[in-house]
């Protein structure tokens, strides 16, 4: 267990080295945005003319919603959150600002890329890299609406806001970067927020206690014969978040490391999704 949280620590801080690497070489030079909360502190940095810098910034939105996740989420998930976002705080301030290409689209790209490969990361070890994944961490746990419509709408505003104060090129160029990095992201991770899981068992009642324990998720409970071997196993249905994806795999190795799992997206919902 130590061994584990020690590499989940590394690869938090390998993905915001990542994420302060792609904002200082590529994004800012260019005067292209970020996705999220990164975006809005770059965004904000540059209506203060660059007086408060990107991270002081991104440390300052993100208190809040690391307070509101530590209440509502769990303690583990929002500590290496916010690791993540106290992280690339001190290696946006440490890393310089150079500027590797005079090429937006270079820039636009190549700043996308890199960051997501950071967040696909971090999402893969079961934290993330705060503000709106915590958001909709919460927002998944008190209604069945879609929380895509709230990513939508904040990278909305810092599009238009960028294309208003600085000029509607650089909003395209970030629309290109949000583009890239949710490809990237889709690559080593998911994208999708609510994921099915089915797994098949001859464990039910260990995984169940085991889930419940650590989720705290409505499990439906169906028979499951193997084709090959005439077994009587039973399935497990649940409906998870991307961010829970990470405990649900260590469960299932913990438990049953022969137990078949099929991970699909998740559309839509309808009824109670919600951790009281």
């Amino acid at each position: 267990m130590y061994w584990l949280g020690t590499k989940k620590l590394g690869i938090v801080l390998i993905g915001a080295l990542l994420g302060a690497i792609s904002m200082n070489f590529f994004l800012i030079p260019a005067n292209v945005y970020a996705s999220g909360f990164t975006g809005v502190a770059q965004l904000l940095s540059s209506i203060f003319g660059g007086h408060v810098s990107t991270g002081v910034l991104l440390l300052i939105l993100n208190i809040p919603v690391t307070i509101l996740g530590w209440k509502k989420v769990g303690k583990s998930f929002t500590l290496f959150s916010f690791i993540s976002v106290l992280s690339t705080s001190f290696f946006l301030e440490v890393i310089p600002i150079k500027h590797f290409s005079n090429d937006i689209l270079l820039n636009a790209v190549f700043g996308g890329v890199i960051a997501a490969v950071g967040v696909g990361l971090t999402l893969k070890w079961g934290a993330s890299t705060g503000g709106m994944d915590i958001i909709a961490m919460v927002l998944s746990r008190m209604t069945d609406k879609p929380i895509g419509t709230y990513f939508f709408t904040l990278n909305s505003i810092i599009i238009i806001t960028a294309g208003a104060l600085f000029g509607w090129e650089k909003a395209l160029y970030t629309i290109v970067t949000l583009y890239a990095s949710t490809r990237v992201i889709d690559t080593i991770h998911t994208r999708h927020v609510k994921l099915t899981a089915m797994i098949v068992t001859k464990k039910t009642e260990e995984m169940k206690k085991a889930i419940h324990e650590k989720l705290i998720r409505g499990i439906t409970i169906m028979p499951a014969k193997g084709s090959f071997t005439n077994e009587n196993k039973e399935m497990l249905m649940i409906v998870i978040t991307r961010y829970e994806l990470f405990d649900l795999e260590r469960i299932i190795k913990e438990i049953d490391p022969n137990a078949f799992t099929n991970i699909v997206q998740t559309v839509g919902v309808f009824g109670l999704f919600r951790k009281d």
